[in-house]
C-alpha cells in the first residue's frame, strides 16, 4: 500500500512538472517566437475568448442567478431571525466572491471549453496537423498553446466577475420581492464587507484556475500520438485532472487565506 501510494505521488509530481514545463515553453515561445504575426496570434486568442467567454454567458447567467437567489434568500432569512441582518454583506462576500464564483466558473469552463480544447488539439495531433505546422516553421507552443492559455485566463476572469455581478444583483432583485430589503442597505453592507484581500484572492483563484485548466487540457491534447481513438481518452483525462487540480488549488488557497486571517486576529 505504501509503495503504491509513493508511486502515485511520484507520478503526480512528474505530471505536474511536465505541465509547468509546457507552460513555461508556451509562454516563452509566445513572447519570443516571431514565426507568425501578432495578428494571427490575436485571432486565435479572440476566437478562444469568444467561445470560452461570450458563448458561456447564458449558462453562467442561469447558474449565477440560481446561486444568488439561494444564498441571499437563505442568508437574509436566517440573519433576520438571529437579528444580524447587517452581516449579510460579509456572508455574501465569503460565499459568493471568495468561493462560489471561482469554483463554479472553473467547472463550467472545464465542461465546455476544456473538453473542446483537449479534443481539438488531440485531433490535430492525430491528423498530423501539428507536424505540418512544424514543417512550416511554426512553433505549436506559440501558435496553439499560448493563445489558448491567454484567451482562457481572460475568459475565466471575466466570467467570474460576471458571475459575481449577476449573482449579487440578480439575486437581490428577486429576493427583494420576498423580504423587501432596501437596496441602499444591501449596497452598504456589501461595500463595507469587501476588502482588498478579497479582490486579491478572487483574482488569484481565477487567474490560476484558467491557467491550470488550459495547461492541463492542452497537455492532454498534445499527449495523443497517432490514433484518433486516443482523443476521447485524452479528453476524459483532461476533465478529470483539471477538476482535481482546480479543486485542490482552491481548497489550498482558501485554507491559507483563512489561516492567515486567524493568525491576524490572534486566534492561532
Amino acid at each position: 500500500m505504501v509503495v503504491r501510494l509513493g508511486q502515485t505521488v511520484t507520478k503526480n509530481l512528474e505530471y505536474t512538472a511536465e505541465i509547468f514545463l509546457m507552460l513555461y515553453l508556451a509562454l516563452r515561445a509566445g513572447v519570443r517566437d516571431q514565426a507568425q504575426s501578432f495578428r494571427s496570434i490575436y485571432q486565435v486568442i479572440s476566437a478562444q475568448v469568444y467561445f470560452t467567454g461570450f458563448q458561456a454567458l447564458p449558462l453562467i447567467s442561469m447558474l449565477a442567478l440560481a446561486s444568488g437567489v439561494m444564498v441571499i434568500l437563505q442568508s437574509s432569512s436566517q440573519l433576520n431571525l438571529l437579528g444580524g441582518a447587517g452581516m449579510i454583506g460579509k456572508l455574501l462576500v465569503a460565499i459568493v466572491v471568495r468561493e462560489m464564483a471561482p469554483l463554479m466558473t472553473a467547472l463550467v469552463v472545464i465542461a465546455r471549453s476544456g473538453t473542446a480544447v483537449a479534443s481539438e488539439i488531440g485531433n490535430m495531433r492525430a491528423n498530423r496537423e501539428i507536424e505540418a505546422l512544424e514543417s512550416l516553421g511554426i512553433n505549436p507552443m506559440s501558435f496553439i498553446v499560448f493563445p489558448r492559455l491567454v484567451g482562457g485566463i481572460v475568459s475565466v476572469v471575466c466570467l467570474a466577475i460576471y458571475f459575481v455581478v449577476i449573482s449579487l444583483l440578480g439575486g437581490f432583485l428577486l429576493t427583494k420581492l420576498i423580504h423587501g430589503m432596501p437596496f441602499q442597505f444591501y449596497a452598504d453592507s456589501l461595500s463595507q464587507a469587501v476588502a482588498s484581500e478579497d479582490l486579491g484572492l478572487f483574482l488569484l483563484k481565477n487567474v490560476f484556475s484558467g491557467m491550470i485548466i488550459f495547461s492541463v487540457c492542452c497537455y492532454q491534447g498534445l499527449s495523443v500520438q497517432r490514433s484518433p481513438t486516443e482523443v476521447p481518452v485524452a479528453t476524459t483525462q483532461a476533465v478529470v485532472k483539471s477538476i482535481l487540480y482546480v479543486v485542490v488549488f482552491n481548497i489550498s488557497v482558501s485554507t491559507l487565506f483563512y489561516l492567515n486571517q486567524l493568525m491576524t486576529l490572534g486566534v492561532l
